[in-house]
């Protein structure tokens, strides 16, 4: 089953301006459900502006876009926000966590706006970064991390409700080599443990490689998709992120 189903999917910008821009060509793409999918491109391929549409963050120009068998296209605003709410969860390279409240506090606020009773967002804000190995960590605040304790709690916080997509836009850009692996052991956790669908943003091949599937963007078009190493195989998962029996 497809979770994700873009069909044609165009993005202009400045539309009928002598300054229109073309960002997008027509894309084509679908993503199953509780694949880990990676799409890659040079600066300007057009991937951000494809994560955004994905994120239901910005609309195509043209196209059709189905999320989880719902067509996005004609939702009002207020529908999309609450399906992007429910549906997505997002990492950025930037961890984009809220300064003047701690890691709990920042893990539970998505579920806040979900309207999750507070002792029940609260119990799984406190499971969520155990998950992350950040429980010792649960009361500081953001300038009290690390980047790579940072990224964690962003990650704990993208599965606030449960999402069944994750988007990931880079989450290893600004961390050190060895912080960034176990990022990505934590991403091989949720795929391979919770099933869920992960596509992650990224300019590198390595990265890339892990995940089961690949698609190369450049200049908004789809110009290669290929097999990753975890079609055939899986990266080991590190015992913290085991699913309960």
């Amino acid at each position: 089953m497809n979770i994700i189903e873009l069909s044609g999917i165009v993005k202009k910008y400045f539309i009928g301006k002598p300054n229109e821009l073309q960002v997008l060509n027509g894309i084509d793409l679908t993503v199953g459900e509780g694949e880990f999918l990676s799409i890659i491109g040079e600066s300007g391929s057009g991937k951000s502006t494809l994560m955004n549409i994905i994120g239901l963050l910005d609309r195509p120009t043209e196209g059709g876009y189905t999320l989880g068998g719902m067509d996005t296209l004609e939702q009002p605003d207020a529908i999309l926000s609450r399906l992007r709410g429910q549906k997505v969860g997002f990492v950025f390279q930037t961890f984009n966590l809220i300064g003047r409240m701690n890691a709990q506090k920042n893990v539970e606020m998505p579920m806040l706006y979900n309207h999750v009773p507070p002792k029940e967002r609260a119990e799984r804000a406190a499971h969520l970064l155990e998950i992350v190995e950040m429980a010792d960590r649960a009361k500081h605040q953001p300038n009290e991390l690390s980047g790579g304790q940072k990224q964690r709690v962003a990650i704990a916080r993208a599965m606030a409700n449960d999402p069944d997509v994750i988007l990931a836009d880079e989450p290893t850009g600004a961390l050190d080599s060895q912080t960034g692996r176990l990022v990505m052991d934590i991403f091989h956790g949720l795929h391979e443990n919770y099933g869920k669908t992960i596509v992650l943003i990224t300019h590198n091949k390595e990265l890339a490689e892990e995940t089961q599937r690949i698609i190369t963007l450049k200049d908004g078009d789809i110009v290669a998709a290929q097999y990753g190493r975890g079609h055939k195989e899986n990266a080991k998962t590190p015992a913290w992120a085991e699913a309960p029996a």
